[in-house]
């Protein structure tokens, strides 16, 4: 039974009301603000008009006495107890409090809880009554819970979030707002239970051998009652197969292992099918169901090999026998209102990665285990999950015994409600504490011990022995090598680039940087040869509709406050110097548009195309970062109304399966280079043409391509002397295509987009609203041909792409939605020229 009608919410400050008195059934709540649940108190102060949006201007300030009070939830049902039979009971489930809660049933206290990642349960069989019963909520402010806890030592971005199991990004990062959140963020169900229950299911792979599977189930029960034989009727089927087996559940638990017949293994979307099978367990005793338990999981093993055969360093994930190549970005949470968050979002973003030929998400610890509908999105699509605990960016109290049990708690719980996705890859302790630790550490900055390293280093291994051998366990991201954050060995996060860190460096360095153009540019990738980068990304403007959605009327503009509010990462000279380095640097708001997406899609080509040259000693590279939780300015490839950026649509070209790369920089011979990801060898003609910027061809060469699946082969070297003919690098374009279209044509120059002498283009351009495209034609070369359209959702076959004069595009447009798009208000230009 859903308890998500008739809740009610009101504010108190701390200590001007008596709890038992508002918990009471009899108190009179009839004026307070009605709320939806799920949710949060923000969400529902908006609707009601009785808060200012928080992403407009500078409206989060308006905001900050919302986290200053105490909340209170109410609402009230109807149940009818006499319907219960003696030997039946009620538990009242609260799937997520969002974060210092106490909880009454009819001025009954149950219980605190201060743990937002985890679902809370309370026995009410007793508590309840017939009739009407009313449930009460308090939430305490985070300032006032934790002001008496010691809060000296290191941590990023706020103090008080180290002793509090909440999403430590409602403090505030480098990319977004800090917005408190509180409230019944998740669902409340009422539940009625007789005899016993099911606690949790394990089902796993145990091998794959010769068109055979081994998969085993583990069952584990929670009794009510003591002496009942109780069995578990486990059903595992697909379309074409279906398995069936009954056991007796011994001491509370049950085991069974079924060989699977040819089994439909569970693959990422660019290596096969990511095939399901619907897992049902049936408890019962005699011949009544007591309780059920049905997920989808998936046949697959998953690995990662750590040393090839030679004994060389790797870090590669290995799905079913395969050695892959990780592609894709850093999940953050999709919003700052978590609660209030519709599944959609959650849907159309991993839809996004999917085409966008990402086959790895890392959700990254700084946000929350995220909803059940990414974990069944990514299953569904075929995508890994990189899954860290959340902590990050801190040291944590793991000297503090009622908080190690809070954590404890926290993992048993995630553990065990994630471990069945077969997307689900590998578990990792934390974001970055181990290396900064021992970077401030050298630095003298910190004097304290490691913090939180029993929480990493004991405490999850040790519980993920027991409840999850099946994956492997990395204790912190980056890490290994001499300096976690090597290159040669483990993974690691390159903040070269952006943050113009001067790596490499041992333990006990400190850790210098180089703010400069040379410094943060994003031809320091080139440098990388990682095994793994975990972490890699640039700033870039949001998109216009985003932009001016949420600033002041005036304040559009290059340089005003406004937009500088939007960029929570302080040195906002790092933006600057990179646009300086490759673009240059902006005069006005269009330019900053252009010129900052530009730079980092470049960027981010740049360094995924190296990475995946460098394969198998690079094994995966994830950009920083996928979405937004806010219509803010950051490293997103996707903004908060879900409108790509540049980057996006480049990567969609960066990261297919079989891609043609160039590898130059100004002044140096271009290396020509294949990269298959697919399983199947590749036989094709690779076409390298320069075009001058009026659409001449100035140089022409075919090469006859034959590659391996799951290779990467240099094809050729070529002089700028030879392809140039004479002509200047900074009136040219190269252009690698596949002459049987196997490939997506690339296109690279000779010069930094600042030095390149492109001609002003016009653009024609055939609105075809019925079919919901666009024609686009252009007189003379046009750079970063860009459509916008005013309003959110909106995704585009391609943009921000180059053309030919000799050439046409065809552009269909979609709303993720399914809805018509208007184009009404349709604006096409490129970076040398407009419509």
């Amino acid at each position: 039974m859903l308890i998500n009608k008739n809740w009610k919410i009101q504010c108190f400050d701390v200590g001007r009301a008596k709890d038992l008195e508002i918990a009471d059934p009899n108190y009179m709540d009839h004026f307070w603000i009605s709320a939806k649940v799920p949710g949060d108190v923000h969400s529902i102060l908006l609707e009601k008009n009785l808060l200012d949006d928080p992403f407009f201007g500078h409206n989060d300030w308006k905001a900050k006495w919302v986290e200053e009070k105490v909340w209170w939830y109410r609402t009230e049902f109807m149940f009818e107890k006499d319907s219960l039979e003696e030997d039946e009971r009620l538990e009242l489930v609260f799937e997520g409090l969002d974060t210092f809660a106490t909880i009454y049933l009819n001025g009954v206290e149950l219980g605190s809880t201060e743990n937002m990642f985890i679902s809370h349960t309370f026995d009410v069989t007793r508590e309840i009554v017939n009739g009407r019963n009313v449930i009460a909520v308090k939430f305490n402010p985070v300032s006032y819970q934790l002001k008496d806890k010691e809060k000296n030592y290191w941590a990023g971005f706020d103090k008080d979030r180290i002793w509090a199991r909440k999403a430590q990004y409602h403090f505030g990062w480098d990319w977004g707002p800090r917005i408190l959140t509180v409230g019944i963020w998740k669902e409340v169900r009422l539940e009625k239970r007789k005899i016993a229950k099911i606690e949790s299911v394990y089902a796993r792979t145990l091998d794959i051998q010769d068109s055979r599977a081994l998969v085993q189930i583990d069952i584990y029960t929670k009794n009510f009652v003591r002496g009942k034989q109780l069995r578990a009727e486990i059903t595992l089927k697909n379309q074409e197969q279906q398995f069936s087996q009954t056991v007796n559940i011994d001491k509370d638990r049950a085991t069974i292992t079924l060989n699977i017949d040819n089994p439909k293994l569970w693959w990422t979307h660019d290596l096969g099918e990511p095939n399901l099978y619907q897992l049902a367990v049936v408890l019962k005793w005699e011949d009544e169901v007591l309780d059920i338990y049905e997920t989808e999981i998936g046949i697959r093993t998953i690995e990662v090999m750590q040393r090839d055969r030679e004994g060389n360093r790797r870090f590669t994930f290995v799905l079913n026998g395969v050695e892959m190549f990780a592609k894709g970005a850093n999940w953050i949470p999709v919003d700052s209102f978590l609660g209030s968050a519709p599944e959609s979002r959650y849907r159309h973003l991993i839809q996004l990665a999917k085409e966008a030929n990402m086959n790895m998400l890392r959700v990254w610890g700084g946000g929350i285990y995220e909803k059940d509908v990414f974990y069944q999105e990514c299953n569904r699509q075929g995508i890994l999950v990189w899954q860290d605990f959340m902590f990050a960016c801190a040291l944590y109290p793991d000297y503090n015994r009622d908080y190690m049990e809070n954590v404890r708690q926290e993992v048993i719980s995630v553990v065990k409600r994630l471990r069945n996705h077969p997307s689900v890859a590998l578990w990792c302790g934390n974001n970055e504490n181990d290396w900064l630790y021992e970077v401030e550490r050298a630095a003298g900055n910190i004097r304290t011990p490691f913090y939180g390293e029993k929480i990493y280093h004991e405490l999850i291994p040790e519980l993920l022995e027991e409840l999850d051998p099946s994956r492997f366990y990395w204790p912190s991201s980056p890490y290994g090598g001499n300096d976690h954050n090597s290159a040669e060995e483990g993974d690691r996060h390159n903040w070269q680039v952006w943050h113009g860190n001067i790596e490499p460096r041992r333990f006990g360095q400190n850790l210098g940087q180089n703010i400069s153009v040379e410094g943060v540019s994003f031809r320091n990738y080139k440098k990388d040869h990682t095994r793994f980068c975990s972490e890699f990304g640039m700033h870039a403007s949001a998109n216009r509709y985003t932009l001016e959605k949420n600033m002041p009327e005036g304040a559009f503009y290059w340089g005003s406050d406004e937009l500088a509010y939007r960029n929570k990462d302080y040195h906002h000279i790092k933006g600057i110097l990179l646009m300086e380095g490759y673009a240059g640097i902006p005069n006005n708001i269009e330019e900053y548009m252009n010129y900052s997406m530009l730079t980092q899609a470049e960027g981010l080509k740049y360094g995924m195309e190296h990475y995946r040259r460098n394969k198998p000693q690079t094994s995966g590279a994830l950009i920083w970062q996928l979405n937004d939780c806010w219509p803010g300015t950051s490293w997103s490839m996707i903004d908060y109304y879900l409108l790509p950026k540049a980057s996006y649509y480049y990567s969609k070209k960066f990261n297919a399966p079989l891609l043609y790369t160039l590898e130059h920089d100004p002044g140096d011979d271009l290396h020509l280079w294949v990269v298959n990801d697919r399983l199947e060898e590749v036989r094709d003609t690779l076409v390298f043409e320069v075009f001058r910027f009026n659409g001449e061809i100035v140089y022409s060469k075919e090469f006859l391509i034959h590659v391996k699946g799951n290779a990467s082969l240099p094809i050729a070297s070529l002089s700028e002397a030879e392809v140039l003919q004479g002509e200047l690098a900074e009136q040219v374009v190269v252009r690698l295509r596949s002459l049987n279209k196997k490939a997506k044509e690339n296109y690279y120059y000779l010069r930094n987009h600042k030095d390149l002498q492109l001609p002003k283009a016009k653009l024609q351009v055939n609105v075809m609203p019925e079919k919901q495209e666009v024609e686009i034609l252009t007189d003379c070369f046009a750079r970063f041909v860009k459509l916008e359209l005013p309003a959110e959702k909106i995704v585009f076959s391609d943009n921000f792409f180059d053309l030919l004069p000799s050439e046409r595009k065809m552009i269909k447009i979609r709303h993720l939605d399914g809805q018509a798009v208007s184009l009404d208000g349709l604006s096409v230009s490129a970076i040398n020229g407009s419509a």
